[in-house]
């Protein structure tokens, strides 16, 4: 039989993906957090973590136990909170867009904190994004409907995209009168190659042969290379703080965001607490996420 707290340990290490990460929020070191994984292996015969340059990966044992481990996770979490059921507590990890996540949520959070003292949230927002089917995050916001019938799948929010270009970049190479004109500007984009997620082919429905010439698998990045003088490109509108938008009578662009879910967690007081927020939220901020009027479009 193995310690209920090795477990816990190994959980954390999974989440994170590394015993240092892992190591932190629990206060301890990460030298603890491999010597409660190694007894746990020890216990179950099982090798759980592959240790690479890249961090901890599961192996088939430790991708089983992880599901088994979460299930154990929120029975003690329950357990806990038998006594106060109006307590909304536990750790949600929150996987999104770069964008989204840092432009919209993160300032957000501590509201949401005040308001749910009990929850503790992780947001992982990163140009890949991580997914609830695999249990690397338990709430995801993406651009397209996940299909696993694992998962508990719902939109969030349209929202708006448009050409911007900083006031600088204008005032000395002119705005494009039409989307032909372009080509005679220097754009601002994604890697090609490292284009995640087909929504994001921005250029594709611009006109044929355009390619940016500064481009960034961030989007964070592209917005300050836009807002620094280096050309034209395609941003949410709740990006575009401070920038200027060009031909918004011929081009704004509609996406939308989903939330998705892990059937096993998504009837707990905690995630639905933060499915709750997260639609307050996009309607609180629905003027910065879709700030253009266009008839006829959702």
């Amino acid at each position: 039989m193995f310690d209920w707290d090795d477990l816990r340990l190994f959980l954390a290490a999974a989440r994170a993906g590394s015993l240092t990460a892992a190591a932190q929020p629990l206060g301890v070191d990460a030298a603890t957090v491999g010597r409660r994984v190694a007894r746990l292996e020890t216990a179950l015969k099982a090798t759980l973590f592959v240790r690479s340059s890249s961090g901890l990966q599961l192996t088939a044992a430790g991708a089983h136990l992880l599901e088994k481990g979460l299930n154990v996770e929120e029975a003690m979490q329950a357990a806990a909170a038998a006594g106060q059921p109006d307590v909304v507590g536990g750790t949600v990890r929150i996987g999104t867009a770069e964008g989204f996540g840092t432009a919209i949520l993160a300032p957000a959070l501590p509201a949401l904190r005040r308001a749910r003292p009990g929850l503790r949230i992780e947001l992982a927002a990163t140009s890949e994004l991580l997914s609830p089917s695999r249990r690397e995050v338990d709430l995801a916001v993406s651009l397209s409907a996940p299909g696993s019938p694992r998962l508990v799948v719902e939109p969030l929010t349209h929202y708006q995209l448009a050409l911007y270009a900083s006031p600088a970049y204008l005032q000395e190479f002119g705005a494009p009168d039409r989307l032909e004109a372009l080509s005679a500007h220097a754009l601002v984009g994604y890697v090609d190659d490292l284009i995640h997620a087909p929504e994001l082919r921005y250029f594709d429905e611009l006109g044929p042969g355009l390619r940016p010439t500064l481009a960034s698998s961030s989007l964070r990045a592209q917005r300050e290379i836009i807002a620094a003088g280096g050309g034209i490109g395609v941003l949410p509108c709740f990006l575009a703080q401070g920038l200027t938008c060009v031909l918004p009578q011929t081009l704004v662009l509609t996406r939308r965001f989903w939330i998705s879910t892990h059937r096993d967690v998504a009837a707990t007081a905690r995630v639905r607490a933060v499915r709750a927020w997260l639609k307050d939220l996009v309607q609180a901020r629905a003027a910065d996420l879709a700030p253009f009027d266009l008839p006829g479009r959702p």
